[in-house]
């Protein structure tokens, strides 16, 4: 039997019976949609912790905090600066951090204060959209001026009237201190570690007077060859256990390479395990095809005895019904697909995030589908080339 003959009879026999291939295609597309639907998302959740640890700081910074050790629980601005001596480190910005009130007319926040360096802007890679950067005779003068960040901006200022974006200028009062804000920063959206632009930043040295503290907790780094990122973090980590006397619990030193990877790793052994059950779901439908072909082969007896004592020999049965299989699975797949996109498009609107459909995986689930109805269309395909021409003739 030549393929194009197959196809027709086997297309022919698919639509003289449509209620029976759709219910029996049915487990097919459920399961390749339910494939597509969920590499969709976790393609999006993927995307999204790119974008969250990427908010962190650029693929070459490091951020090591100081937990402390005893009543030690902060280095100085000095013995932070220290890191840049080591091999490969290419800057340097220590933060310290706090909660203060920030306060314009009548309207007062609570907000984080960060004491920062001139290094800040180029190490956190943090710009500002209108005004300066804290300079270096702002920190030797301990000058109180500042830097908002848009949300805070927004927070002071929309409430009294004032355009927010006119803030450069603007004297609020921080725990009562009158500063000047000379910078507004560019947005940044949120990170794992919460909004970067409900934030002020001053001089530490200002922030080290008015809050009354003496070290800096965080210390930002940035590499200058990400190849050599597992070695300079060994260094950090060698000054950082000798300053803190061999206690390894004073301090931490994020990688950001490092916590992207722990991130997706999880990501996909979550994605993987939804697959198996994807998976599954198609198995479960080639079961329901093999069903559906089983009834269908012992409904056809006399038609098989009939193309039999004409000259049809076994595998031009065996033939005919794998190809009635592979058509009902692969329509089901087909149709998955379709349907697959559309709850992707869906997914996406309701969670408000980008997802994405790999073509590999469109091609991948396809082919599986074609592949089920291959294997769960042997049995009954092999069935009726097995039958005996007068055994199917005498079949009522």
């Amino acid at each position: 039997m030549k393929l194009t003959q197959g196809l027709k009879m086997a297309v022919k026999s698919v639509l003289s019976n449509k209620l029976r291939t759709v219910l029996s295609m049915l487990g097919i597309l459920i399961g390749v949609a339910t494939v597509i639907a969920l590499v969709a998302m976790g393609k999006a959740s993927s995307n999204e912790v790119a974008k969250q640890v990427s908010s962190l700081g650029s693929p070459n910074s490091l951020s090591v905090t100081i937990v402390g050790r005893g009543t030690v629980t902060t280095l100085s601005v000095d013995e932070a600066n220290e890191l840049g001596e080591i091999a490969n480190v290419a800057g340097v910005a220590p933060v310290t951090s706090t909660t203060g009130y920030a306060k314009y007319g009548k309207t007062q926040v609570s907000v984080t204060v960060e004491g920062i360096t001139t290094a800040y802007e180029d190490v956190k890679a943090f710009p500002v959209q209108d005004g300066r950067y804290i300079a270096s005779p702002d920190i030797h003068n301990n000058t109180k001026v500042a830097l908002l960040g848009v949300a805070t901006a927004a927070d002071l200022f929309e409430d009294e009237g004032v355009d927010p974006a006119a803030a450069v200028g603007k004297k609020i009062t921080i725990n009562g201190y009158m500063f000047t804000i000379v910078g507004l920063l560019e947005s940044q959206g949120s990170s794992l570690t919460g909004s970067n632009d409900e934030k002020i930043l001053i001089p530490v040295s200002t922030a080290q007077k008015i809050f009354q503290t003496s070290g800096v907790s965080t210390i930002n780094l940035i590499v200058s060859d990400t190849k050599l990122m597992a070695s300079t973090v060994t260094a950090v980590e060698a000054v950082l256990y000798e300053k803190f006397r061999g206690n390894e619990n004073s301090y931490r030193v994020l990688n950001q390479e490092e916590a992207m990877k722990t991130l997706n790793s999880v990501n996909e052994t979550m994605n993987r395990q939804l697959i198996y059950v994807a998976i599954i779901s198609l198995i479960v439908g080639g079961i329901g095809i093999m069903n559906i072909m089983l009834v269908s082969v012992t409904e056809r007896t006399r038609e098989i005895g009939i193309r039999k004592s004409l000259g049809a020999k076994k595998r031009d049965i065996l033939f005919q019904f794998l190809v009635e299989a592979v058509c009902i699975s692969g329509l089901g797949g087909a149709l998955g697909i379709g349907l697959g996109y559309a709850a992707s498009f869906i997914i996406g609107m309701v969670m408000q995030t980008e997802t994405e459909v790999p073509i590999d995986t469109v091609m991948l689930a396809f082919a599986f589908s074609a592949f089920v109805g291959v294997v769960f269309g042997y049995l009954p395909a092999n069935k009726a080339a097995g039958l005996r021409p007068v055994d199917a003739l005498r079949h009522d």
